[in-house]
């Protein structure tokens, strides 16, 4: 079974569990999907092969290749796309996704309304602001916050060499948590104070602000954090690899025709 197939199941198990439905969600941004296309891809131009399902238009989705090709049963054009990315461009077109169709156990068509919800929820970006530390110290947080947290910086590879979670008192007397990265590299901030953001989004729980440092490891800050925080760990990836079809690279994506 694949992340998509786990998730899915556990949403499918608790109808009622919105920190499932989230997961699910969270899971489906995260993936890469392969897209059926009505034909070859021209550039960064992509057509999209589209299906009636009960009066609403989809465009058939796959988070494995073999399970495209399993489907369609002949060679035909697709894309890969990160869910997020994909969801992003048929935003607001009345364009749903129907998911693994008759080849997974995650089978299921996600309406329009719910990939428009998607990319609404997964724009809410965080605001940058300024504040004073006076005291750190070890982290209580849900274990929801700890496992999400876990979850979306292990995709965050390369980015960043770890990061601490620690409790944070400021110099108004506010409290609250804070989350170091330590040697972010250069350009790659905004990218991770939005996963940072999106953790707590999809932890499924009220779970309060935690403001994102950049800290190299020189600073006496990141030895301090070293003592009290919760360490999460980047994966380090050793070559990236070129982009193998259209959309592959997020900060380039393809346009719909």
């Amino acid at each position: 079974m694949t992340d998509i197939d786990i998730a899915h199941a556990a949403m499918e198990a608790a109808p009622d569990d919105d920190a499932a439905r989230l997961r699910f969600y969270e899971g489906l941004a995260d993936t890469e999907l392969f897209m059926l296309l009505g034909q070859e891809a021209e550039g960064d131009q992509i057509t999209p092969e589209l299906f009636e399902i009960e009066d609403q238009q989809f465009t058939l989705v796959f988070d494995r290749e073999e399970r495209l090709s399993q489907f369609v049963g002949r060679v035909a054009p697709y894309a890969g796309l990160p869910g997020r990315t994909l969801a992003e461009m048929l935003a607001g077109q009345r364009i749903g996704l129907a998911l693994n169709l008759e080849v997974a156990p995650s089978a299921m068509l996600i309406p329009a309304e719910a990939v428009d919800w998607l990319v609404t929820t997964l724009g809410n970006a965080p605001e940058e602001t300024e504040a004073h530390l006076s005291e750190i110290s070890a982290p209580n947080v849900p274990e929801a916050v700890v496992t999400g947290l876990d979850r979306k910086l292990a995709i965050a590879a390369g980015r960043a060499l770890f990061a601490y979670l620690a409790a944070a008192t400021y110099d108004d007397g506010g409290r609250g948590h804070v989350l170091a990265f330590i040697d972010a590299v250069d350009g790659a901030e905004n990218a991770l104070a939005t996963a940072a953001s999106e953790a707590l989004t999809f932890s499924g729980i009220e779970a309060g602000m935690i403001d994102v440092l950049f800290v190299r490891s020189s600073d006496p800050l990141a030895a301090h954090l070293a003592k009290v925080g919760l360490r999460f760990d980047l994966p380090q990836p050793e070559v990236p690899e070129a982009p193998a079809a259209p959309g592959m690279d997020p900060d380039n994506p393809p346009n719909l025709r």
